[in-house]
């Protein structure tokens, strides 16, 4: 008898893998369809050329920032898999909606490629990142509380803090769009707020609702 058990059927750890990886890397080539190609007239001369890449440049940044960011969301993603040990329903249920979020993310990209200081087309973008970043939130934490991560279920935990930070950062820009048409300059700043916004997070939820932080007051000794 071989000492390790085989999964579930259906619940296999290495395909779900595999299947994510291959939504995220259809996403990715296709934000790059989407940029508008030059017709023969357009591309004609160098002025003319340079006129239309001029004209299209929202559709350079869109495609630029949403590549950086699934990007970051995919290795975020294969750092929690590789700590997987066996799948329950749960943990592949949620997957259909992130993965969802992922194949979609590059219709309001291109939204904002046409029309980059839009408001709508920054809310829609941003929501999306946001619904995205909490479906991430979710399976890290479901990975570290009901046992399907391997290692220590408390950093996986801790994980989740930066994805939900992230998320409502998403949020917030949503928000800021409506009053500031470079509000998607904010999303640039995705990794900052999950380091020290996740570890805001993570302090807050180790603190008993109605217990002060033991370390606050304190004075050193002489």
């Amino acid at each position: 008898m071989s000492g390790r058990a085989r999964p579930q059927p259906g619940f296999s750890p290495e395909r779900l893998a595999f299947f994510t990886d291959a939504i995220f890397a259809i996403a990715m080539t296709l934000l790059a369809v989407e940029l508008e190609r030059p017709d023969d007239k357009e591309s004609a001369s160098v002025r003319t050329l340079g006129s239309f890449l001029v004209d299209e440049r929202g559709s350079y940044v869109a495609f630029a920032l949403a590549f950086i960011l699934l990007w970051s969301v995919w290795r975020r993603h294969h750092n929690l898999m590789d700590r997987i040990g066996r799948l329950s329903k749960t943990f592949t249920a949620w997957h259909a909606p992130f993965l969802l979020l992922v194949a979609f993310l590059p219709f309001p990209t291109a939204l904002i490629g046409a029309s980059i200081g839009n408001p709508l087309a920054q809310t829609l973008f941003a929501s999306t990142m946001a619904a995205m970043v909490f479906c991430e939130a979710v399976l890290k934490e479901i990975a570290g509380g009901t046992g399907p991560a391997a290692g220590d279920p408390a950093e996986t935990r801790r994980h989740a803090g930066d994805s939900w930070a992230v998320g409502l950062w998403f949020v917030l820009s949503a928000g800021v769009a409506w009053v500031f048409p470079y509000a998607y300059v904010l999303w640039l700043l995705a990794p900052p707020v999950a380091t020290y916004g996740g570890a805001l997070i993570s302090r807050l939820r180790t603190v008993p609702a109605g217990h002060p932080d033991p370390h606050d007051g304190d004075t050193p000794r002489t």
